[in-house]
C-alpha cells in the first residue's frame, strides 16, 4: 500500500516535502529497501529535526523517561504495561479513508447538556489544538470549576491567548482557538515527567477528567520512545492519578482504527499511516485498554482525521470498530468530549465520530442514544 502524500499532509500537518519523504519510502516493498529508504527519509529531514528535537508539543511530555520510573509506576503496572504492549497483542489504526456512519447529529451546541454530579472538570493537553477548544467551552459554562492542565504555567498563558502557525516537530499546526484564561485554573500537569501522586495532587477535588494529551512526532530517532512514553505511559499515569484523587469519570481521546487489527483493518491505509509515526496506534490502545479496565466510568472518544476549521458537515456517531475514515473538525470533537461528560448514554462507551455533509442531523440528546 503506498502513502499519498497528500492525504498525509492533512492527516499530520506535515510539509509537502516531508510528506513525499514518506510516500517515497511506502513505496518500497522489501525489508531492504524499506530500510534504505528509512534512511533517507531521516537525512531529508535531520537537519530541521535537529535543533526541533529540542522542543515538544503544546500537549505532550518533552522527552522520554524510563518506564517503571515514568508515572511512579510499581514494578507490577510497568510488568503489565509491558506485557500490554506485546506486538502480538491486537493493535488499532488511523482514519483518512472511506465512511462508516451509522447514524448523525445536529451541530448543536451540547454546551446545553443536561444536569449531572460533574461540578469540577480538568483537562490535560489544555493547551493542545483539540485541548485548549474543550477547556474554551468549558471556562464559558459558568458553573464549572476548571482547570488547564499544563507542562509550563507561564508558557501556557501565552499559548492560549494567542493565534498563529507553528511548527512542532514534524507538525504545522494553524492555531485560532483563543482561550480566555481568567475563569481557569492553569496547573502543573506533565504526564512525563511527574509521578502519579503529583498527578493525583493537581486533580484533586475534581469530578472528571478530559485527556486530550498526545505526543507530536518531532526527533525521528526517538519516535517509538516518546509515543510509548506520552500516549501509553502518559495516559496510564493519569488514569491511576484519577482513581487515587477520586476523579469519578474519564473522557479519552484517540484515534479511529485504534484497534484495527480486530476488524481486520490492520493493513488499511489510514492505519499505516498514521502507526508509522513510532507506533503511536499500538500505545493508544494500551491505554485504552487499561481505562475500560480501570474501574472508572469512562468514554472514549476516537475521532478521524483532525481538521482545525470549522464543522462544514454533520457531526456522525458510531459504535465502535466501525469507521474507516473521513475527517473532522476539532471544534466538534470538543463538543462531544464535554457531552459526554454530562450524558449518562456515554458511559463506559467508545464512540467514533466523523463529519458529513450528507448525514441527517439529529438533536443533541441523540448523540449517544444509538451506542448501546
Amino acid at each position: 500500500i503506498k502513502f499519498r502524500p497528500r492525504t498525509v499532509t492533512r492527516r499530520f500537518g506535515l510539509s509537502p516535502t516531508m510528506a513525499q519523504a514518506l510516500s517515497r519510502r511506502s513505496s518500497r516493498h522489501s525489508a531492504r529497501s524499506s530500510k534504505v529508504s528509512s534512511v533517507a527519509v531521516i537525512f531529508v529531514v535531520s537537519s530541521v529535526t535537529i535543533f526541533l528535537a529540542l522542543c515538544s508539543g503544546e500537549d505532550h511530555g518533552r522527552g522520554f523517561t524510563s518506564p517503571a520510573a515514568r508515572a511512579g509506576l510499581v514494578p507490577q503496572q510497568a510488568q503489565s504495561l509491558d506485557e500490554a504492549s506485546n506486538p502480538a497483542l491486537d493493535r488499532r489504526a488511523a482514519l483518512l479513508f472511506g465512511s462508516g456512519g451509522l447514524w448523525s447529529v445536529t451541530l448543536g451546541n451540547p454546551l446545553e447538556a443536561a444536569a449531572s454530579e460533574v461540578k469540577n472538570v480538568v483537562v490535560a493537553g489544555a493547551t493542545g489544538q483539540t485541548g485548549r477548544r474543550i477547556l474554551e467551552r468549558l471556562a464559558k459554562m459558568g458553573s464549572l470549576s476548571v482547570t488547564g492542565g499544563v507542562r509550563d504555567v507561564a508558557d501556557a498563558q501565552k499559548k492560549l491567548a494567542e493565534a498563529k502557525v507553528e511548527i512542532r516537530g514534524f507538525m504545522m499546526d494553524r492555531i485560532d482557538a483563543v482561550v480566555d484564561t481568567k475563569g481557569v485554573a492553569l496547573k502543573r500537569l506533565d504526564v512525563v515527567k511527574d509521578s502519579v501522586d503529583t498527578l493525583a495532587k493537581t486533580m484533586q477535588g475534581a469530578d472528571a477528567l478530559v485527556i486530550a494529551t498526545g505526543f507530536v512526532p518531532g526527533n525521528p530517532f526517538a519516535l517509538s520512545q516518546e509515543a510509548h512514553a506520552v500516549d501509553n505511559l502518559g495516559t496510564v499515569a493519569l488514569v491511576d492519578a484519577a482513581k487515587k484523587a477520586g476523579v469519578s469519570k474519564v473522557v479519552l481521546v484517540t484515534s479511529i482504527l485504534t484497534n484495527a487489527r480486530a476488524w481486520g483493518q490492520e493493513n488499511s491505509a489510514g492505519f499505516l499511516a498514521t502507526n508509522v509515526f513510532g507506533g503511536v496506534l499500538d500505545e493508544k490502545l494500551v491505554a485504552e485498554k487499561y481505562l475500560r479496565s480501570s474501574g472508572l466510568d469512562y468514554t472514549i472518544v476516537r475521532p478521524g482525521g483532525l481538521t482545525s476549521t470549522s464543522p462544514s458537515g454533520n457531526l456522525v456517531v458510531n459504535k465502535e470498530d466501525t469507521t474507516s475514515g473521513a475527517e473532522i473538525s476539532r471544534d466538534l470533537v470538543a463538543d462531544v468530549c464535554i457531552a459526554a461528560l454530562f450524558d449518562s448514554k456515554a458511559s463506559n462507551k467508545v464512540v467514533e465520530i466523523i463529519e458529513d455533509a450528507n448525514a441527517p442531523q439529529l438533536t443533541k440528546e441523540q448523540w449517544f442514544a444509538k451506542l448501546a
